[in-house]
């Protein structure tokens, strides 16, 4: 007579049970000692789940990585610009909701991810804006495209506007950096106290999972994130925070903080500016200079939303821009 041994042994053999057991066992792992792996394999499933591929174009001894969507074609091209301590990755949330037809193509930019980190390397407003008219010539990009930046990479595209106007049809501007503010943020007002010697970490660069809980306190509006989440964010971060320290301090000098208010009257394309009524890291009364100083500008507000609004508002973005593209004719009405 089978054994209740014998019957369990032969249920646990069973091909099907197998089959679910072991990737449950692989999540579980990754979950629990490899969360950062977990983080890296939830963008990779994402890139593929989207159709995204991710190459490199070198332009002499500098690389630039970037993630592509789709082929160009007689319509513009759509160059996206991430924020601060980000990668080409921090747009796939919003990237689910845009029409197909599109021409996508997101830039690690200038120390980040997968393109070239130099100490030397200027990495104000202006000087990113440069790096990113040298990956654009590398890449060939012909036709004149419409530029998407967010926070620093908002800033980032705003200047690259003023700068090569020749060269884009169109900007979307999302809670952008290097602008003057009625009112300073929580994270402007933490800023000027370090200036005034008060010591204590900088919100935008975490060390520690409590404190990355706080960084998106800050910068989202109700978002919420397990543990273990919080700690794959710390160990993807960790030996970078040198660099972005070096970084925060290139964007907020003198030359550089106030660099896109500097410029916006430069700037002749279209323009579309998405702001977080929450923001805690840049305040949305910033919009009103650009308001005032760009010609055509088109302001779409968002409730209930922060700092983070790919993260948090992802198809109403999507859906913002895509209305905003059809209003240019780059999609069809």
């Amino acid at each position: 007579m089978e054994s209740v041994y014998e019957r369990a042994l032969a249920v646990s053999l069973d091909p099907m049970m197998l089959s679910l057991a072991i990737p449950l066992l692989v999540f579980a792992y990754y979950w629990f000692f490899q969360p950062s792996a977990f983080l890296y394999f939830h963008n990779w499933y994402w890139r593929t789940q989207l159709g995204l591929q991710v190459y490199t174009v070198r332009d002499g001894s500098y690389n630039f990585c970037y993630s592509e969507l789709g082929r160009p074609s007689t319509r513009p091209s759509l160059l996206f610009l991430h924020a601060f301590s980000a990668n080409k990755d921090m747009w796939l949330p919003m990237l689910r909701y845009l029409p197909k037809s599109l021409h996508i193509i997101c830039v690690d930019l200038p120390g980040h991810e997968g393109t070239t980190r130099l100490q030397t390397d200027d990495y104000s407003l202006q000087g990113q804006a440069g790096r990113v008219h040298q990956f654009v010539q590398a890449l060939e990009l012909h036709r004149k495209f419409h530029v998407i930046g967010m926070s620093m990479g908002g800033g980032v595209a705003g200047v690259y506007a003023a700068t090569y106007p020749e060269h884009i049809c169109g900007l979307t501007l999302i809670c952008p950096a290097g602008l003057c503010s009625a009112q300073d943020s929580c994270f402007v007002k933490e800023l000027r106290s370090r200036e005034g010697g008060i010591p204590g970490p900088i919100s935008l660069i975490p060390e520690s999972p409590e404190e990355v809980r706080r960084m998106l306190e800050l910068c989202t509006f109700r978002f919420k994130l397990p543990q273990q989440i919080l700690q794959g964010m710390v160990d993807v971060r960790k030996d970078h925070n040198g660099f972005y320290l070096q970084l925060l301090l290139a964007l907020s000098s003198e030359c550089s903080r106030y660099r896109l208010q500097e410029v916006m009257e430069a700037i002749a394309v279209p323009t579309q500016v998405i702001w977080g009524l929450h923001d805690q890291v840049l305040d949305v009364s910033a919009v009103e200079e650009l308001k005032w100083g760009v010609r055509n500008c088109r302001v779409d507000l968002l409730e209930n939303c922060g700092h983070t609004v790919t993260l948090e508002r992802p198809r109403k973005s999507a859906n913002l821009i895509a209305s905003f593209l059809r209003s240019l004719g780059t999609l069809p009405a």
